[in-house]
């Protein structure tokens, strides 16, 4: 039985409020016929709100930038995102679950064949602002220009029209990207993993322990791979190692 602490802290109202990505296609892979979301991401909550004995109630959102935003506000109770440092300011998170390699496109025709080639001086970038990958390119692409959009069509469209060196994304994402644009090129390797964990305010303690403790026995005993499995994201998705 979960200590009555934790259950106090991720279940104040008698339900565990569970923010949701819904941008990210491979832990969000669908929708029930009432809306709710469906996937990796959402399995995780409700396993969560079943070992805690309590229903679940998933709070969407389109961004991951706007769940951050919410982490003080009292507005949900877990989040399930990305676990990046600025984040982290806000957000105590678990290990990883799951993790998703980033890397670059590069169009065709592009003299670019390896990651370390470009962050380089006069190389343009583009990427979704505010996405794990994203804020992980703040900090460290230093030589050329990154530039930011508001999603992902976006920034594929300026990629395309203003002719830009490379587009950063989640591999799976960048597949459907490349067969779209003939000759282009999807780079060898990753520039960052975008550890997918499960979060709670800083404040509470007892919770952050509590889904310590639930994310490594959920990867020890196997339930994270079966829910992988079960979505069909085999392939696109890892189970994180150990923390």
């Amino acid at each position: 039985m979960p200590e009555k602490d934790a259950v106090a802290e991720l279940a104040p109202t008698g339900v565990l409020r569970a923010a949701i990505n819904m941008g990210n296609f491979l832990l969000v892979t669908g929708k029930t016929p009432s809306g709710d979301p469906v996937g990796v991401a959402p399995d995780m909550a409700r396993e969560i709100a079943q070992r805690l004995g309590v229903p679940v109630s998933y709070v969407p959102y389109a961004r991951p930038g706007e769940l951050a935003d919410a982490a003080e506000t009292g507005a949900w109770d877990i989040g399930l995102i990305g676990a990046e440092p600025q984040r982290a300011e806000k957000i105590a998170f678990s290990p990883a679950y799951v993790e998703i390699e980033a890397t670059y496109l590069v169009p065709a025709g592009s003299p670019i064949r390896a990651i370390a080639e470009v962050d380089q001086p006069g190389r343009r970038v583009a990427v979704t602002a505010r996405s794990a990958y994203g804020l992980w390119l703040e900090n460290n692409y230093k030589k050329g220009e990154l530039m930011q959009f508001d999603n992902a069509a976006a920034a594929l469209e300026a990629f395309d029209a203003q002719r830009l060196d490379a587009y950063a994304g989640l591999r799976p994402g960048l597949i459907d990207a490349q067969r779209a644009r003939p000759g282009s090129h999807i780079l060898d390797g990753k520039f960052a993993s975008v550890q997918q964990a499960v979060g709670t305010a800083r404040k509470n303690a007892a919770a952050a322990t509590y889904l310590r403790n639930f994310v490594e026995e959920a990867k020890k005993s196997g339930l994270v791979a079966r829910l992988i499995e079960r979505h069909g994201v085999v392939g696109r998705l890892s189970v994180a190692l150990p923390a």
